[in-house]
């Protein structure tokens, strides 16, 4: 009779918005948390305090209180603290109007929004390039081995 009706997500499992979904990985450092050490499988991490870490992961979030050092490869940052180390980004690597990020930084797109500041070894990642098509003189197309396509953009 007073029973609370449970909603249920498509796979017929409980869901609750507080907890998150089956199979997700999520870290949260707090503010005012230290924390010093290695961070592995996890889809998400976000800094509101000091971390000292090595870790690969999804996606890096530093808050405005954050203030992470280390070796990062993530695949998209966010960053409105400060960040100092070594941050592969292999998508979008964003720096928010108070972000602070030095040291070797290496991005596949980059954003800087209006007062945050990048310093140090910054420099964009190298894909693999496309294969191109060379026409040859008598008009027919031919593919090419990948490494003499990429001797020639050289």
């Amino acid at each position: 009779m007073f029973e609370k009706n449970k909603s249920k997500s498509p796979d017929g499992s409980n869901s609750d918005v507080f907890r998150p979904m089956k199979g997700s990985a999520k870290v949260i450092i707090g503010n005012g948390v230290k924390l010093k050490g290695e961070i592995t499988q996890a889809d998400e991490v976000q800094i509101d305090g000091e971390a000292d870490v090595t870790m690969k992961t999804d996606n890096l979030i530093v808050g405005a209180t954050g203030n992470c050092k280390g070796n990062v490869e993530t695949h998209n940052a966010d960053v409105w603290g400060v960040f100092d180390g070594d941050i592969k980004a292999s998508g979008t690597l964003t720096v928010q109007e108070a972000g602070n990020v030095s040291g070797t930084v290496e991005y596949q797109s980059l954003q800087i929004k209006l007062g945050g500041k990048i310093s140090g070894d910054v420099k964009l990642s190298d894909k693999i390039k496309p294969i191109k098509q060379e026409i040859k003189e008598d008009g027919d197309s031919s593919v090419k081995s990948l490494q003499d396509s990429i001797s020639k953009n050289k």
